[in-house]
């Protein structure tokens, strides 16, 4: 059997990039034909994509090797692998944390009238995995989905502060630190300086240290997991309306981690 006659299942879902890599496409759609296949082999990935057999095989043993797929011993064919099941079950745990947190979010959102954020660490980057844009014509945008330098938001140094000095050194290895505006954190000695303040006052604040013209308060739930946070536009941050985000934002978090398994 071949797939010569199959139509292409795979689709693009952005522009051709200006330096597209072949070998990278390939593996890319071996791995989505096995969203609609229970396995492949050799033969028939050599075939769809007009490939020599020792180059399809190539892209099949590092496609393994990551863990993407995995080789039946004895049939020789190619089924989805451990790192698939991985990336899978983060997706939908994401998904099911911010639909748990969602009514939370939506609620913190009416009361505060500004922008509410719920993100997670991955790596040195902050992961938003549920927003919700402030119905004021003036507002901070929604970041879902979007991942910012860790240290340059508030959200990312409320989940730093909870790590480790090895952790930190994994992460942060060099002694200077990227920045979005001239008020992010530079270097390394002053992320922990940052972070032993934000242990001491239980919550994290950026300074328009993410994006020019944005003030942002986060807390930490309990579990260290993930970190709550309101975005508000400088001109709009009083001291009494600080005040009443970090209050709320407590008081969120707790209900957002008392729904979280």
């Amino acid at each position: 059997m071949t797939m010569e006659a199959e139509p292409i299942v795979t689709r693009a879902y952005g522009p051709t990039p200006q330096y597209p890599v072949e070998s990278v496409d390939n593996a890319l759609q071996i791995v989505m034909l096995l969203a609609t296949r229970n396995e492949l082999r050799l033969t028939e990935v050599s075939a769809y994509f007009g490939l020599a057999s020792s180059t399809a095989h190539r892209l099949l043993a590092m496609l393994s090797y990551r863990g993407l797929i995995r080789q039946d011993p004895k049939t020789k064919a190619y089924r989805a692998g451990p790192g698939l099941d991985l990336l899978a079950f983060s997706v939908l745990r994401r998904l099911d944390v911010g639909d748990r947190a969602r009514p939370v979010l939506e609620k913190l959102n009416a009361t505060l009238r500004e922008t509410v954020h719920l993100g997670r660490l991955e790596g040195a980057e902050v992961d938003f995995v549920a927003s919700i844009e402030s119905p004021q014509a003036l507002r901070v945008s929604n970041r879902l989905g979007v991942a910012m330098p860790a240290h340059c938001t508030s959200t990312g140094k409320a989940l730093l502060s909870a790590l480790g000095p090895e952790e930190l050194d994994r992460l942060y290895p060099q002694a200077d630190l990227i920045q979005m505006t001239r008020n992010s954190i530079a270097s390394r000695v002053a992320l922990d300086v940052e972070l032993a303040d934000v242990r001491r006052r239980g919550y994290a604040i950026s300074n328009e240290e993410g994006e020019v013209g944005v003030i942002s308060i986060a807390v930490p739930l309990r579990s260290g997991a993930y970190a709550l946070n309101a975005s508000v536009p400088v001109s709009r941050m009083t001291r009494s309306l600080r005040r009443a985000v970090l209050s709320e934002l407590n008081a969120a978090a707790d209900e957002i981690e008392a729904k979280l398994p």
